[in-house]
């Protein structure tokens, strides 16, 4: 049996991915393959991938329960470019393995990845349409200030560690601008849910 037909979910920090994959699982009952659950299982307890970072770092990185204490992990990887290299090698062949079982079984006509390092994983071979959801940076400054309880300059430096989102807008099939109300962000998602529809002759139902 043919794949589903893939359609790829990135964009910037804090500029609404999840609302619309949200969006498209409740609304349109469309299957959500989300990165960052895999890269959550990748790194469970006992993995050998946990067992590679503790090594690699110490084990201050594990809870004394033997999870990871995402926290002391990001501290390192953040202020720490190289770190941040290692540790996605050792995540992302998981998290692209998993997509591809995940995708082999499914039996709707379409599914959506979310995979926030769409670009920066190189993972666009594994889909066919990208959708980057983008908004004002200020917007994303004031987004992260109410959500994670930052300044606005912990904030722009949480930005400025990522990919810049307009050389995503330009690499992406469509952009879906997120600085408005959520209903005219989900009439935008479904507009160009409608037109990948049409184009491909499909239905949502599996």
């Amino acid at each position: 049996m043919s794949q589903p037909y893939r359609i790829g979910i990135t964009g910037g920090i804090a500029t609404g991915k999840s609302t619309v994959t949200a969006y498209l699982a409740t609304a349109h009952q469309l299957p959500i393959l989300d990165a960052d659950v895999y890269a959550r299982e990748a790194v469970a307890k006992d993995s050998p991938i946990l067992t590679a970072l503790a090594n690699q770092f110490g084990s201050h990185i594990l809870h004394p329960d033997g999870h990871l204490n995402r926290s002391q992990l990001g501290e390192i990887i953040f202020n720490d470019p190289q770190a941040r290299d290692w540790v996605e090698k050792q995540i992302h062949p998981f998290v692209r393995q998993r997509f591809q079982e995940t995708l082999s079984r499914l039996k709707h006509k379409i599914a959506i990845l979310a995979i926030p390092l769409l670009f920066e994983a190189q993972f666009t071979d594994l889909v066919e349409q990208i959708w980057v959801i983008s908004c004002s940076r200020q917007e994303q400054i004031n987004r992260l200030c109410h959500r994670n309880q930052l300044t606005p300059e912990q904030a722009s430096a949480r930005i400025d560690s990522q990919f810049p989102l307009d050389q995503k807008e330009q690499q992406a099939d469509v952009v879906i601008k997120n600085n408005a109300d959520l209903d005219n962000l989900y009439q935008q998602v479904d507009k160009y849910l409608s037109s990948v529809m049409s184009n491909q002759q499909l239905k949502i139902n599996p």
